[in-house]
């Protein structure tokens, strides 16, 4: 029998069934906390192997899914999310084995010194505990989330959305066979076995004691329900509203390439750039050219007033189309005063997500990258590359846009805390 032929029941007892999951992380945690990477590894790479030994039926699966969702009508960038092919079966393995080549931030000594009183005082890092991570539509992040709390130390509750129950149940069942094969506790990576949304609720609560940090990630009201009622700390954030601001000394040429590849590469991400700014100095250069590249390419354009009059025939923009995250093929579109201009559009209706600048001109580049108050700032690249992936970081559990404990794309050493660890030799304190 396949690995992933292996099915988990449910327990119609949802308070029971979570707080179930919750003693088990709190038990697998303890051993995590001082398992070697060597072993941590093993697990990953078994899962790696195993993933593309059960490629037809991890598809399988994902097709139920698929099916599901289209039955329900979920929109082509929620179904894109979704959906699972060969090549991103084959990223995920690749993902698995990349996060083995990462440093193992566990133990490691953040900073050491010695104080007059002869203290040698060290700041080390330790893995955060449990970790409960509750998000919607793509299953990859139930490898992505799984692998880098394994490997931070931690333990992880993961809890799926009901469209890609199937999908995300075949990965769990591999990452769980490869902590076997590695002989680390299965519940260290624990899938919730229920759609049921009372057990969300239960994460919510911190499944008595035993969770110490959620992670949501999925659209605003996921967000915004578990910012607004977790009872336990909470890393993430509530929308993607990227932008890409053309100044008057970027490249045409170059504008169009980021543009496009920022907006359309993938609209379902959280990196897609939702707002195009354009410097009212080359406004009437470069704006119909950027324009009309996105409009080629299949967007919908929604312009403001100085806009429609360089490129009839757009739609008008409305207030909401600055602060609304599209998550499809449409772009809000405005003429800003400069760089200073542009600053002031996105720090009134951003979401200090993501912004990228095009400008051939360094000092003002150095002004953009300055003052704009977001998590990831791009000078000349697209907003796209807002992935912890592409950051060197094998993979990630999401984009933080908050100011505490980590910011930007969440890997390995976002997963952890440090402690202090003093050493001497007799003293005491006068």
């Amino acid at each position: 029998m396949s690995v992933v032929e292996k099915l988990h029941t449910a327990d119609p007892d949802v308070v029971a069934t979570m707080r179930d999951i919750g003693a088990h992380a709190r038990d697998a945690a303890k051993v995590l906390r001082s398992a070697p990477r060597k072993q941590k590894d093993a697990a990953l790479l078994a899962a790696a192997m195993t993933i593309r030994a059960d490629v037809d039926l991890i598809l399988a699966a994902n097709e139920k899914d698929m099916e599901a969702a289209q039955a329900r009508g979920l929109t082509g960038a929620m179904l894109d999310r979704l959906k699972l092919d060969d090549d991103r079966i084959e990223a995920i393995a690749k993902g698995l084995e990349a996060i083995v080549e990462l440093e193992d931030p566990v133990g490691t000594t953040i900073t050491e010194w010695d104080m007059p009183s002869g203290l040698h005082i060290e700041r080390r890092r330790v893995p955060l505990g449990v970790i409960g991570i509750i998000y919607e539509s793509r299953p990859n992040v139930t490898a992505d989330a799984g692998a880098l709390c394994l490997k931070s130390g931690n333990a992880v509750i993961l809890r799926g959305g009901s469209e890609s129950f199937h999908s995300s149940r075949a990965i769990h069942t591999i990452l769980e066979h490869g902590l076997d094969a590695a002989q680390l506790p299965s519940k260290a990576i624990q899938l919730v076995p229920t759609t049921d949304r009372a057990a969300v609720g239960e994460m919510l609560k911190g499944l008595d004691g035993s969770i110490d940090l959620l992670v949501p990630r999925g659209g605003r009201s996921l967000t915004e329900r578990v910012t607004n009622d977790a009872r336990v700390p909470v890393l993430g954030h509530l929308d993607g509203l990227c932008h890409v601001y053309v100044d008057k000394d970027a490249d045409i040429e170059m504008a169009q390439k980021i543009a496009i590849n920022a907006k359309l590469r993938r609209t379902g991400i959280c990196g897609s750039a939702e707002t195009l700014l354009v410097d009212e100095a080359v406004a009437d250069t470069h704006l119909p050219a950027v324009v009309k590249a996105l409009q080629d390419a299949g967007c919908e354009i929604r312009g403001d007033e100085k806009s429609q009059a360089l490129v009839p025939g757009i739609s008008a923009a409305t207030v909401e189309d600055w602060s609304t995250e599209y998550l499809d093929a449409i772009i809000a579109v405005a003429v800003v005063p400069g760089v200073k201009g542009a600053l002031a559009h996105i720090a009134e209706y951003g979401s200090q997500h993501t912004e990228c600048i095009v400008t051939d001109n360094q000092e003002t580049a150095d002004k953009f990258l300055t003052d704009c108050d977001s998590a990831i700032l791009l000078h000349n690249a697209s907003t796209q590359y807002a992935d912890g992936g592409e950051f060197g970081m094998g993979a990630e559990i999401g984009i933080a846009t908050g100011k505490l404990h980590a910011r930007g794309p969440v890997g390995l050493e976002q997963l952890t805390s440090f402690k202090y660890v003093v050493r001497g030799s007799g003293q005491t304190r006068p």
